[in-house]
């Protein structure tokens, strides 16, 4: 188990064989309640090589010292990343558009009514 977020790793092994290979690793938050995602390949047993690239997005609490995975989501293929992707922008630029639209609605203090 990891003491820092640094010393977190997605590799895997089983019976001495690389299974599961990080790529690469993104904190996304800090803290006793770590985000952190991950670029992996899984091993192929049958061709003995390794797969397209996963992302993991993985929750680690910090118990006792320790980082411990706590709940993770796997986004499996470059569709359903341009998906969720495509969701997000969809979302965040509806949010932006009815924040600007809160703030143009807003009635005036009173007393600025007046010319």
């Amino acid at each position: 188990m990891a003491e820092t977020l640094d010393e977190l790793t997605y590799d895997y092994e089983d019976e001495g064989v690389l299974v599961r290979k990080q790529l690469d690793k993104v904190i996304l938050t800090k803290g006793s309640w770590a985000t952190v995602m991950f670029l992996y390949q899984e091993l192929d047993r049958n061709s003995n090589k390794f797969r397209a690239p996963k992302i993991a997005i993985v929750r680690f609490k910090k118990f006792r010292g320790v980082y411990r995975k706590q709940s993770s989501f796997n986004v499996s293929s470059e569709k359903q990343a341009r998906q969720i992707t495509s969701v997000f922008e969809r979302w965040y630029a509806r949010m932006a558009s009815d924040e600007e639209a809160e703030t143009t609605e807003q009635p005036s203090p009173a007393g600025d009514d007046e010319p």
